[in-house]
Parts: structure tokens; sequence; C-alpha cells
């Protein structure tokens, strides 16, 4: 494209919540945690080197019996609190600041594991309830 030499009306997003097609024989759950594959469809977390954390299921969407992009799921993007790892795992409060790992749909941990696990965010705040991680 050429450079502007009159205004444009430039579309806008505020990046908060979107709408993403969702993987073959997938389900989500309203509140888990949404990474994108390595095709760019929308599935559950999971350990995984190749998913990329997006954010959270504003609603559930099962895409159980169909094909990519059968049908679409909406994710929202902010902070959110998740289960926290065990053992070695455990993510502290002096963790805060630096970024967690995708366990599953609802749990995050301090490691990678080996460079098994994917990024899921960065950890905010960590309390008796669990670990809020900024997508």
């Amino acid at each position: 494209m050429a450079a502007l030499t009159a205004d444009r009306l430039t579309p806008r997003r505020d990046g908060k919540r979107v709408s993403l097609p969702v993987a073959a024989s997938t389900r989500l759950f309203a509140g888990s945690l949404v990474c994108l594959n390595a095709t760019g469809y929308a599935t559950k977390g999971a350990i995984s080197t190749t998913l990329k954390a997006v954010g959270v299921a504003v609603e559930a969407a099962d895409n159980s019996g169909g094909a990519n992009g059968a049908i679409n799921v909406e994710v929202e993007r902010g902070t959110w609190r998740f289960g926290n790892s065990s053992g070695g795992d455990l993510i502290a409060l002096a963790d805060v600041g630096s970024v967690c790992y995708v366990v599953d749909d609802q749990t995050v941990a301090k490691t990678h594991n080996g460079n098994t696990r994917s990024v899921a965010g960065t950890v905010r705040d960590v309390d008796a309830a669990g670990v809020w991680v900024e997508f």
C-alpha cells in the first residue's frame, strides 16, 4: 500500500476479547485457559511446547465432532486466577513478575519442566486460592 494522502478511518479493536476458531475434536469449558495450536486454532491448555496461551474462554465451546474452525469461542485477555502446581513447580509470591507455564486448562507451573511446557503468561499475584496470570 502507498502512504496516506488524506485522513483514514482505521478500524480498531481493544484486543481484550476475540472470537477464535476452535480446533477439531476439541471441547473448551467456560473459564478454561485457551491456547492456539501450531495451526492457529483454539485448543485447551495442555503440556506441549507448541501452544500459545491467549486468554480465558468466556463461554463453553464444544467442537468435539467438528472440523477445524467449525465453531468459534470467545476468548478474553486480562489477569485471571488459575490453580497452582505443586512440589518444585509451586509458584510463590517471590515469582510475581516471572513467566509461568501451562500444565493443563486450569493449572500453571513455575518451570517449563525440561522444555515440555509452553508459556502461559506473567505471574501478577499468588494467593491461597491460586496464581493470578496476565495474558
